[in-house]
């Protein structure tokens, strides 16, 4: 059964860095892209990183470049992103998804290309 579970998120005061994993099983991962999208309450849910499926390839949002890094672990089958300096308004819940089909990142705005989801996990960020 195919499945993404994210994981590491939480309340981080502002300028203060966590890590977001996200676990899957189901398939194999360095068969697809996988993205990490955010979504903030009354706003559209937007692309943050993908990383290719060798990991050579990764992209970022212009909101996150310089802070934020997408890498994955295809051995443990785990993506992860590392989020520094964050700001307030990074608060969000923050997904990883899969890429429908294929190894290469679609844009980030190209949202419905990623068919698979995980549950999501917040991040706060706040004083």
């Amino acid at each position: 059964q195919l499945q993404l579970v994210e994981s590491g998120g939480g309340l981080v005061q502002p300028g203060g860095s966590l890590r977001l994993s996200c676990a899957a099983s189901g398939f194999t991962l360095d068969y697809y892209a996988i993205g990490w999208f955010r979504q903030a309450p009354g706003k559209e849910r937007e692309g943050v990183s993908c990383i290719s499926g060798s990991g050579r390839s990764t992209y970022n949002a212009d909101s996150v470049k310089g802070r934020f890094t997408i890498s994955r672990d295809n051995a443990k089958n785990t993506v992860y992103l590392q989020m520094n300096s964050l700001k307030p308004e990074d608060t969000a819940v923050y997904y990883c998804a899969r890429l429908r089909t294929g190894y290469v990142c679609p844009s980030l705005s190209s949202v419905l290309s990623f068919a698979y989801w995980g549950q999501g996990t917040q991040v706060t960020v706040s004083s």
